[in-house]
């Protein structure tokens, strides 16, 4: 029973922690700032950005950043076909280069056949 109602409150927790990230992510971008069409993908495997694990990244005029305010496993498992670790993709985003990470606050992936994914 201890168990149980551990794991249950673990659960609930990452749910919470999930949500406050996804939040912070607009669903539409700010019509006062530009969007920039961005490489994408994940920083250590593709981008040779440090690390020990896999990280959205995203390179902007040929430098790469870590990405604050989008998961990784957002658009599906990292080692899929397409997924981040494997392919580099296009996303549109928004934000601001802040401390050498990107902050972003609209981030839109653009899927393999040209159109915007999430």
């Amino acid at each position: 029973m201890k168990t149980i109602t551990l794991m249950t409150a673990f659960i609930f927790l990452s749910f919470l922690n999930y949500a406050q990230v996804a939040s912070k992510l607009s669903s539409v971008p700010d019509k006062n700032k530009k969007v920039l069409t961005v490489e994408t993908s994940c920083g250590e495997c593709n981008f040779e950005l440090p690390g020990k694990d896999c990280d959205l990244a995203v390179r902007i005029d040929g430098k790469a950043y870590f990405v604050d305010g989008v998961n990784i496993q957002e658009y599906g498992h990292p080692h899929n076909k397409n997924g981040f670790c494997v392919a580099v993709r296009q996303a549109e985003v928004q934000g601001e280069v802040v401390n050498g990470r990107f902050k972003a606050t609209y981030f839109k992936l653009i899927d393999t056949d040209g159109n915007k994914t999430k």
